[in-house]
């Protein structure tokens, strides 16, 4: 009975010696202390059925102890166990881990849904660069720098010389070259200098004239040589006057174009053309609005294909012709108070290649007019036989409403009306320096009323 008891015991403290040595897994240890108090209570019972009721309760006594001690083994390998990951020797956690000498850094994949970095001291530790792990989280984009664009491409001020402040412009004295594409404004006045435009490569150029008044002694005040289309724009209340001198019969108007040229705004523009024509093109010339205040020694508008009139209000005297165009003229709008010149072939209006209204009112006195090749409405012409004298005003008066009054600076004989207030049924009066005529009756189309 001793022996076998004894070698009970001795077989119980060997299973507890080889637990403690090998408790590297919570899992492991558990296990090994399970088996350890499992044999040893077998060997026991074993012996119990020998043994008297003293030995029974001595063999449970020893076996109390012995789980006991085999607990606390655990609980404090367990508590080894943790300490250990929390230093990171012994982490299952997933991801990278950068070690140095004097501490472990554990750095967690962000897929894996753990948070955070696991330092074993409070000094900041580097990031491994190149890491899909050190990316910083996705942030609100950043707005642009905002930058400061120019109103315009350049601004020009003449005075007595000058001066340009921008791109694509030089001044060399009162002359300024214009040599790209883009929007100018021009200041200022000089009493001999010029706007010179070339654009090599024909792009679009606006000039804003804001309250200018600029002279040219050898040629055009603005001189557009070379341009894809060149827009001037009369800047918002603005007078601006333009003239010219000379005897240049190339570049042959104060405001001249080799190409296209539209005119537009709500500012004035006074000319003065001392040399031949007022506006001149070679191409297009386009009234959208604004305005006018033309006196030319020859046209006061020049076009060698098309004069378009889409608004604004013109106030014309011309030398010989008020317009005239070598294609056609094109009224759509606005208001035209046009003089023709003194010589018996000259015209009010002139157009070689056909006269088109549409809308607008044109009231026009001269030598002789085109009579408008299509109208949208009937339209009047009054032929003074005796013809009228310069300056005398004829008035034309419709339906008891004088609709306007025109004043030749030339010698004129015949008044041309274009209004769409005409129709048919009206009953028109003309007027001449206050002294009314016989009283006329509207009818389709062309209206030609002779009064002696």
């Amino acid at each position: 009975m001793n022996l076998k008891r004894t070698a009970a015991t001795i077989l119980s403290l060997l299973m507890t010696a080889m637990i403690s040595s090998c408790g590297k897994d919570e899992i492991s240890e558990f296990e090994a202390e399970d088996s350890a108090v499992i044999s040893s209570e077998s060997v026991i019972e074993n012996s119990e059925s020998e043994s008297d009721s003293e030995s029974k309760s001595e063999s449970k006594a020893e076996k109390t102890t012995k789980r006991d001690s085999a607990e606390t083994k655990a609980i404090s390998t367990k508590s080894k166990e943790k300490s250990t990951t929390a230093s990171g020797s012994k982490s299952k956690s997933s991801g990278n881990s950068v070690k140095n000498e004097s501490k472990t850094t554990v750095v967690k994949n962000s897929s894996t849904g753990q948070g955070g970095n696991s330092v074993s001291n409070s000094k900041p530790v580097t990031q491994p660069k190149n890491s899909a792990e050190t990316k910083p989280a996705a942030s609100e984009p950043q707005k642009p720098a905002e930058t400061t664009e120019l109103e315009y491409t350049a601004e020009i001020t003449f005075s007595e010389t000058a001066s340009v402040s921008g791109s694509n412009a030089e001044s060399d004295g009162s002359v300024v070259r214009i040599n790209a594409g883009g929007d100018y404004i021009i200041r200022g006045s000089t009493s001999d200098g010029q706007v010179y435009v070339n654009t090599a490569t024909e792009e679009k150029v606006t000039l804003i004239l804001d309250s200018v008044d600029i002279s040219c002694s050898g040629g055009p005040a603005i001189f557009v040589d070379e341009a894809k289309k060149c827009t001037v724009k009369l800047a918002e209340g603005s007078v601006n006057n333009l003239s010219d001198g000379g005897r240049d019969k190339i570049n042959d108007g104060v405001l001249f174009s080799n190409d296209t040229l539209r005119i537009k705004g709500n500012g004035t523009l006074n000319i003065t053309a001392n040399n031949e024509h007022g506006i001149s093109s070679d191409d297009d010339v386009i009234i959208e609005s604004g305005f006018y205040n033309i006196r030319s020694r020859k046209s006061g508008i020049l076009a060698n294909d098309d004069i378009t009139i889409n608004g604004g209000e013109l106030h014309i005297f011309g030398g010989t012709n008020g317009i005239k165009s070598k294609g056609t003229v094109n009224v759509n709008g606005g208001i035209s108070y046009i003089s023709g010149g003194v010589k018996e072939e000259k015209s009010s209006v002139y157009a070689a290649a056909g006269f088109y209204y549409s809308g607008g009112s044109v009231f026009a006195a001269g030598n002789t007019v085109t009579a408008p090749s299509s109208t949208s409405n009937p339209y009047i012409v009054v032929d003074f036989v005796n013809g009228a004298a310069g300056g005398s005003t004829a008035g034309l008066v419709m339906n008891g409403i004088e609709y306007a009054a025109v004043t030749g600076e030339n010698p004129f004989r015949c008044v041309l009306m274009l209004s769409p207030d005409i129709t048919v049924g009206s009953v028109f009066v003309p007027y001449l320096d206050g002294a009314p005529y016989s009283e006329f009756v509207v009818s389709d189309g062309q209206n030609v009323f002779s009064v002696e």
